[in-house]
């Protein structure tokens, strides 16, 4: 990988560098892999075993690459040396509802606790703000049994404003869905 695709490199509270990138459509086998492998963790996502295909993670991606170039959307991939091992995106919303963007966010197993996540926030926050003309609000949902995340989340100036009471199922348990938003402008 050239340093020159990088748009921001830092180390984390162990010393290693995370490099930055936007994500390009030959990124799909690598996002396939990434997603596949979190799916099966069961971890705080909506992927709770299921495990995507090429062809669907190509054409998810086509579209996530084609919302970035008309500005309704921002995806930035975290990476130790070749390793993906994180990513995070914030999406305009359609209609009535296209100031207000969804955010998502994923750091792989092996690299949580490390201050990746917050790292990773800032930055797409920062890019979405910059990208995204008519963002006003960022909204989330979070498992309500995610301590680490909602803490984040928090502290990164997110508000509680619902819950979904058993929205989300989780390794085979039902548990409160928190829907969160920061306003932005």
């Amino acid at each position: 990988m050239s340093s020159e695709k990088f748009i921001f490199q830092t180390k984390t509270k162990t010393g290693q560098t995370v490099s930055f990138r936007y994500p390009t459509i030959a990124d799909a086998q690598i996002l396939m892999n990434y997603i596949n492998k979190l799916s099966a963790e069961k971890s705080f996502i909506l992927f709770q075993g299921e495990q995507q295909t090429l062809k669907r993670e190509k054409k998810w991606l086509q579209e996530k690459i084609k919302a970035i170039k008309k500005n309704k959307a921002v995806f930035v991939l975290a990476f130790i040396n070749e390793n993906l091992i994180g990513l995070s995106d914030v999406e305009l919303q359609p209609m009535a509802k296209n100031h207000v963007g969804d955010f998502g966010i994923t750091v792989a197993q092996k690299y949580r606790g490390k201050g990746i996540g917050k790292i990773l926030m800032d930055l797409i926050i920062s890019q979405a703000i910059k990208k995204i003309k008519k963002l006003k609000i960022i909204t989330l949902e979070c498992f309500a049994t995610n301590d680490i995340g909602l803490g984040l989340y928090k502290k990164m100036g997110f508000i509680e404003y619902g819950r979904l009471t058993q929205g989300l199922k989780r390794r085979g348990k039902f548990c409160d869905s928190i829907l969160m938003y920061k306003k932005i402008k």
